[in-house]
């Protein structure tokens, strides 16, 4: 079984490039996030066509994630439980989306970015990821042997190493030691963070900045991760980091990652 999870930055544009993928890299589940379409409008006939069953949610053109899966789709939940809310009133974002693909349990997760240190996204993000750890812990005491994958765009660089300058983001999102916290406490609840255990290399990069020279200088970051239950972290074989999808017209500024189990 192929697993992957992919920030498409916008699905209706890279239409073609997630048909291809699929195709091409024989995937059996696929996380999208960062889709940028309302759940209604969401292109579901092209992937049902390729044989892939579709969860989606989204309001506008922010935020917005997706799970295919041509192995069963069951039990989506378009939150989870206790996810907080960002604005005034607060509104809960479409960022979570999880469903049962075969015997695994699959969250495609966007992690709110956090704009700047001293914003109240930052806060909010803080939040976000607290509420996400204590509700894996739950799950998994619940149910120790369950098959659960975290997977997604977390926009945090747990190391140094997962940029390209650390120097260059000093006092920036991303890196600083709240929101490094916020990414460690899953491997406090429990799961283990599967990519860093197959790649471990500096410069595994998985997001170039779509700014000049950014990618042809291997500018990048390593913001895309699997937390996995250990169920789950059991069964997996490799993992790739798919660098040639940040190449061509029109990618998205992430690539995939794969998980083969």
């Amino acid at each position: 079984m192929r697993i992957a999870t992919w920030n498409v930055n916008s699905v209706r544009a890279r239409l073609e490039r997630v048909l291809a993928y699929l195709r091409d890299r024989d995937i059996d589940v696929l996380a999208m996030q960062e889709t940028k379409v309302a759940a209604g409008a969401f292109p579901r006939a092209p992937f049902e066509a390729a044989g892939y069953q579709v969860a989606a949610i989204g309001t506008n053109q922010w935020n917005g994630v997706a799970i295919l899966s041509r192995i069963g789709l069951d039990d989506a939940a378009s939150s989870f439980p206790g996810q907080p809310g960002f604005g005034d009133p607060p509104a809960v974002e479409a960022r979570a989306l999880g469903a049962t693909c075969g015997d695994v349990r699959v969250w495609s997760l966007y992690v709110p970015h956090g704009r700047a240190a001293d914003h109240p996204h930052m806060a909010y993000k803080l939040r976000w990821l607290d509420a996400l750890a204590g509700e894996a812990r739950r799950w998994l005491a619940d149910q120790p042997d369950a098959r659960i994958g975290l997977l997604g765009d977390w926009n945090v660089a747990p190391l140094d190493s997962d940029v390209w300058d650390a120097a260059h983001f000093e006092g920036v999102t991303h890196v600083s030691p709240a929101e490094r916290a916020g990414f460690a406490a899953f491997a406090d609840a429990g799961y283990r963070e599967v990519t860093r255990e197959f790649i471990p290399d500096h410069g595994a990069y998985t997001q170039w900045d779509y700014q000049a020279g950014h990618w042809p200088r291997n500018q990048g970051m390593r913001i895309d991760f699997a937390y996995c239950s250990p169920a789950l972290a059991d069964a997996v074989k490799s993992v790739q980091i798919v660098r040639t999808e940040r190449a061509g017209k029109g990618a998205s500024d992430h690539v995939p990652v794969e998980l083969d189990l």
